[in-house]
């Protein structure tokens, strides 16, 4: 689980979605944006085109949140993310998803 100061609040996304920079890899999209904090803040955006059900897009959401939980302590420090989902992430295992966030990562170089 992130820590409250690791997550990102609604003001915070418009934020990202309006200043950031875009990555994207097969079926994950990166929006990186500077805070002007010592913390780094994510946010994880899964929508009903994943699928229509809640336990999927929760799960979903937990295993981003677990590998964001992962590699927290690597990542530059005074940057919000956002991880946008999109369909087929619901089908993919925990490696591939790990693998594809990594790729995103370092073309961001953070």
């Amino acid at each position: 689980m992130l820590a409250r100061e690791n997550r990102l609040n609604k003001k915070d996304f418009e934020n990202v979605f309006r200043k950031s920079r875009t990555l994207k890899e097969d079926f994950l999209i990166l929006k990186v944006a500077k805070n002007n904090l010592n913390q780094t803040r994510f946010g994880f955006v899964v929508s009903q085109k994943i699928s229509k059900k809640a336990n999927v897009r929760n799960k979903v959401k937990r295993r981003l949140r677990e590998l964001v939980g992962l590699k927290i302590e690597k990542i530059k420090k005074g940057i919000d993310i956002v991880l946008i989902s999109l369909p087929g992430i619901e089908k993919k295992d925990f490696p591939t998803i790990n693998e594809n966030l990594d790729k995103l990562l370092k073309k961001t170089g953070i």
